[in-house]
C-alpha cells in the first residue's frame, strides 16, 4: 500500500481532491473541522472554520474562515469536482474551548456556534453525519485518509504521548547547567532590541550590522520571500528587502531570523511538531503587534518583540519536558495549570526561567516583564499594558493556531486581563478575524525558515 502523503489544512481554507494516497490533516482547538467524502466518485476535502459568521460589516470576509459561508462554499466545490450530495458523508470535530473557562467566558461559545451552525447547513444540504466530537476542552485532529474515505478524530499529542518514559526531576543544578549551556542570542538581535527600546533605530547602522553575519543575512531573506511575509517580487538584497517591506516589518523579520536559531533547539518536548515552537513565537509576535495597533496601549515594534520572546525559557527546560511528556500531557488533559504542572515536576516553570535567562542577556525592562509574567499579566510591574497584549496574542494563537505546542494559557480572569488594555470578551470575534489569513497557513514554511522539516 502507498505511503499517505500527510496535506495539513490551515485555518480558514479547504482542500478537495480526488480518491488518492493523500491525508487531509486539520489541528482543531476551538477552530471546526468538517470533513465530506464520496465514496461512490472518490471525492472527499477538509474544510477548517475559525468563526460562525462574519463578526463585522467590514470583516476581511475570506468567505472561508466563516461556517455561514465557508460551508456552502465547500458543498459547492465539491459538487463541481463530480461529488454527489446523497452519496456525501461527513466527520465534525473541534470547536473546543481548551482549558479552564468562567461562566462569563462560556457565554461567546465562538467554537461551539461554529459546529451547531455547520451541522445546521449540513442537515438543509441532506448530508449525512457519521461522526461528530465537537466542544469539551481538549484539541484534536481530524483527518481525512482520501484514498479510503476513513475519517478519524484523535486528542492532540496522543500519538507522541504513547510508548515508555523514564522521567527524572532535575536538580536546580541541573536546570542552571543548562541555562549556561545554552548558545546566546545573537549580538545583532540584542542590540536592536535595545535600539527599539530606546527610539534610537537607525535601520541602516542595523544592516550594515547584518550583513556582516552571513548566517542571519540568509535566514532574514528568507523569511522575507516566505509565504507569510512576501510580496509578489521576489526580494534578493537586504537593501530591496528594507525598501519593499519598509523600516518597521524589515527590524522584525531581522530580529525573527536571528532568533530562528535558539529556537532550533526546541522540538522533542513542548513542540507537538517540528518548528512549532518557533512559528508559535512569530505568530504570537504578529498577533501582539496588530494589538497593539489596534488598542494603541503599547509600541507595536515592542509588542512585536515580545510576543516573539516570551517563551525562551522553553529552550531550556525542553530536554525534561520531553523526558517527561507523558506526565505533562496527563496533566495538561486531566485541565491541570501548565506552570503548576512544571512546578510540580520540574521545580520551576518557563517562565521563570525564560525571566532569568532575559535578565542575563540585559533585555530591556519591558522585555524581561513580558517573558517571565505572561502567564499572569496582572503580576507585570514594568509594562504591565505590554505584558496583557502579549498575553492575549500568545492566547490567541494557542486556540486558533492550535497543534504547534502543548502548552496551555489559563483563562480565568479573561475579561478583566483584556479591559486592562481597553478590550472586552465581545470583542474576540472581531479580533480573531483581523489575524493575517497567512499566519494560518504558514507554519510549513516558518519551520523551513528556522531550518527545521516541518512534520
Amino acid at each position: 500500500m502507498a505511503h499517505l502523503r500527510m496535506k495539513p489544512v490551515a485555518s480558514g481554507s479547504f482542500c478537495i481532491s480526488r480518491r488518492e494516497p493523500v491525508n487531509l490533516r486539520a489541528f482543531l482547538g476551538t477552530c471546526v473541522g468538517v470533513a465530506i467524502y464520496d465514496e461512490t466518485a472518490g471525492i472527499g476535502g477538509l474544510i477548517h472554520l475559525l468563526l460562525p459568521e462574519p463578526p463585522t460589516p467590514g470583516s476581511t470576509f475570506q468567505s472561508e474562515k466563516y461556517a455561514v459561508t465557508g460551508v456552502p462554499r465547500f458543498i459547492k466545490a465539491l459538487r463541481d469536482e463530480g461529488a454527489t450530495t446523497g452519496n456525501m458523508k461527513a466527520t465534525l470535530a473541534g470547536g473546543a474551548l481548551i482549558g479552564p473557562v468562567s461562566r462569563q467566558d462560556l457565554n461567546l461559545d465562538i467554537g461551539g456556534r461554529t459546529a451547531e451552525l455547520a451541522k445546521s447547513i449540513l442537515n438543509r444540504e441532506g448530508i449525512e453525519i457519521e461522526l461528530s466530537e465537537t466542544g469539551g476542552l481538549f484539541a484534536s485532529t481530524i483527518n481525512l485518509n482520501m484514498e479510503t474515505g476513513e475519517c478519524r478524530i484523535q486528542p492532540m499529542g496522543e500519538e507522541k504521548s504513547s510508548g515508555k518514559v523514564d522521567f527524572k526531576k532535575p536538580s536546580m543544578a541541573d536546570i542552571d547547567h543548562a541555562i549556561e549551556r545554552i548558545r546566546p542570542i545573537p549580538q545583532v538581535a540584542l542590540k536592536i532590541l535595545r535600539m527599539m527600546d530606546d527610539d534610537l533605530c537607525h535601520v541602516s547602522e542595523i544592516a550594515r550590522e547584518v550583513r556582516k553575519d552571513q548566517v542571519i543575512s540568509a535566514r532574514t531573506l528568507k523569511l522575507c520571500n516566505s509565504a507569510l511575509f512576501a510580496k509578489k517580487e521576489k526580494i534578493v538584497t537586504l537593501e530591496k528587502a528594507l525598501v519593499m517591506l519598509g523600516q518597521k516589518l524589515f527590524l522584525n523579520l531581522i530580529v525573527s531570523a536571528a532568533v530562528a536559531e535558539f529556537y532550533e533547539a526546541v522540538g522533542q518536548g513542548y513542540s507537538l511538531c517540528m518548528g512549532g515552537i518557533y512559528h508559535h513565537a512569530v505568530g504570537t509576535g504578529i498577533i501582539a503587534e496588530k494589538l497593539a495597533e489596534f488598542t494603541g496601549k503599547s509600541p507595536p515594534a515592542q509588542a512585536y518583540t515580545g510576543g516573539l520572546l516570551h517563551d525562551i525559557g522553553k529552550v531550556v527546560l525542553d530536554q525534561y519536558i520531553a523526558s517527561g511528556f507523558h506526565l505533562f500531557y496527563r496533566d495538561v488533559h486531566g485541565g491541570s495549570n501548565f506552570l503548576f504542572s512544571e512546578e510540580i515536576n520540574i521545580g520551576i516553570t518557563h517562565a521563570e526561567v525564560g525571566g532569568n535567562l532575559a535578565e542575563k542577556w540585559s533585555f530591556p525592562a519591558p522585555l524581561v516583564d513580558t517573558v517571565r509574567h505572561h502567564h499572569y499579566p496582572e503580576n507585570a510591574k514594568e509594562a504591565p499594558e505590554l505584558v496583557h497584549t502579549v498575553y492575549l496574542a500568545d492566547l490567541l494563537m494557542s486556540r486558533f493556531q492550535t497543534g504547534l505546542e502543548l502548552d496551555r494559557l489559563n483563562v480565568e480572569t479573561l475579561s478583566p486581563r483584556m479591559e486592562r488594555i481597553g478590550l472586552s470578551i465581545a470583542q474576540l470575534p472581531e479580533i480573531i478575524d483581523m489575524i493575517p489569513s497567512r499566519l494560518f497557513d504558514s507554519s510549513q514554511e516558518s519551520a523551513t525558515v528556522a531550518g527545521i522539516d516541518a512534520a
